[in-house]
């Protein structure tokens, strides 16, 4: 215990002179901060498209602002086919005043130009100037949010589904990082004249100034855009480009815990790409979670908002269950073959723990089985695995979903991985 405290002490340390620097000024990134932990992350080579490091990249999540950059690549888009131009007005419905903030504090009635809905989006990620542009494109915001889920489609971002033009929370608006990733290279490619728009670094209206929100512009080496997100649900997210040496690396980081630990990660992931080092998965453990003393039976804040830090489901496909604490176990139903995976642990009793946390969030998985995969022979990673199986493929999404929005991450497994419960697992109270 005392070495976990004295561990504890230096990464708080370490923290602090970080804060500091933040404070300080603008610098460059030389080195990889070691502290963040996130949900999900991609980084992506611009030019080649080749994915350098990822992490639960296909985990479904919301996206947030991030939103925006779908917003924006229609404008733009709009734009190229001279369909709107810059200095045409748009007017302020009364539902686009009533968004919540982050806002420019439009008001019913008046009118804005394009270049400031665009300018209003990509600095203080306006919600107003979201609703503002959508209802100006497609005359509502929910038909613009059927054309932005319709572009997604034709970008290959098979995950995420667009319900608003700003991002403000809704359980239908999905995205992942992966999908994310491949929006921001879209911006780059498609519109290299409108993408400067992203670097801008602060944008005045009536008289007010708004900096820009992703305040690694100012602090990372080669940085230039493109979107930093939140919502509660989601924690602190970021899609970001930084190019050095005429080399151009995309990343989407999702789920930090906060303004900073997102900035660390994300500045973290780009230096070792560029450095051209890869980044295998981190996975959380009972031994290491530093708040481990919260009380038995139960999962601490941090190990609840970390448990999607999962080894890749494929690697697992061939292990077989240590256990299974079973409820009742359709096993008549073969259509209920599909599972959730909740969390990777290198000690079983992290995997039950992992497990019945989940179990205890929704009183829908009642009935569900709580299976812990141990480690398959050829697993280089000695992970246990907390899954609950017993679902059809669409409650097993569902699920997840639910997970999410009570802030535990999970990964939908299919058959091959979920049905061996029922032939191999052995059940205890």
């Amino acid at each position: 215990m005392a070495g976990l405290i004295g561990r504890t002490r230096i990464r708080g340390f370490l923290f602090a002179q970080l804060l500091v620097a933040l404070a300080a000024g603008p610098f460059f990134w030389t080195s990889s901060p070691a502290l963040a932990r996130v949900d999900s992350f991609v980084i992506m080579d611009a030019g080649t498209g080749k994915v350098l490091s990822e992490h639960n990249a296909d985990v479904q999540s919301y996206p947030a602002s991030l939103t925006k950059m779908m917003t924006l690549y229609l404008m733009f888009e709009a734009l190229e086919q001279g369909k709107i131009k810059l200095d045409q007005r748009f007017t302020v419905s009364h539902h686009a005043a009533q968004q919540a903030p982050s806002k420019l504090g439009l008001v019913e009635g008046d009118t804005i130009s394009v270049r400031d809905l665009i300018l209003g989006m990509v600095t203080k990620s306006a919600n107003d100037a979201a609703v503002v542009a959508a209802e100006g494109l497609a005359g509502s915001e929910s038909a613009f949010a059927e054309r932005m889920t319709q572009k997604a489609r034709a970008l290959g971002m098979m995950r995420t589904t667009y319900r608003n033009a700003s991002g403000l929370p809704n359980p239908g608006q999905l995205t992942t990082a992966r999908d994310l990733a491949k929006l921001a290279l879209a911006l780059y490619r498609d519109f290299p004249k409108e993408y400067g728009y992203f670097a801008t670094e602060e944008f005045t209206y009536k008289g007010v100034t708004h900096a820009n929100h992703n305040h690694l512009m100012q602090s990372f080496e080669g940085m230039d855009g493109i979107k930093t997100g939140y919502i509660r649900a989601s924690g602190f997210n970021l899609a970001a480009s930084a190019v050095r040496d005429n080399r151009r690396l995309i990343g989407v980081v999702m789920g930090g815990q906060s303004p900073h630990a997102r900035d660390m990660e994300m500045a973290r992931l780009l230096n070792d790409g560029f450095a051209g080092k890869s980044r295998a998965p981190e996975v959380l453990t009972a031994e290491n979670d530093e708040d481990q003393d919260a009380g038995a039976g139960t999962l601490t804040r941090r190990a609840a908002r970390t448990i999607a830090a999962l080894s890749p489901v494929a690697r697992a496909e061939a292990a077989t269950p240590a256990h299974s604490r079973a409820a009742r176990h359709a096993k008549g139903d073969k259509q209920e073959r599909w599972g959730i995976q909740v969390g990777a642990f290198a000690q079983e009793s992290g995997a039950e723990k992992a497990g019945a946390t989940a179990l205890a969030k929704l009183p829908s998985l009642k009935g569900k089985v709580l299976q812990v995969v141990a480690p398959g022979h050829t697993d280089k990673e000695r992970y246990y695995r907390a899954r609950i199986v017993s679902f059809s493929e669409r409650d097993a999404e569902k699920a997840c979903r639910a997970l999410h929005r009570k802030h535990l991450q999970c990964a939908v497994v299919g058959p091959s991985a979920a049905q061996s419960v029922a032939a191999n697992a052995s059940s205890r109270s």
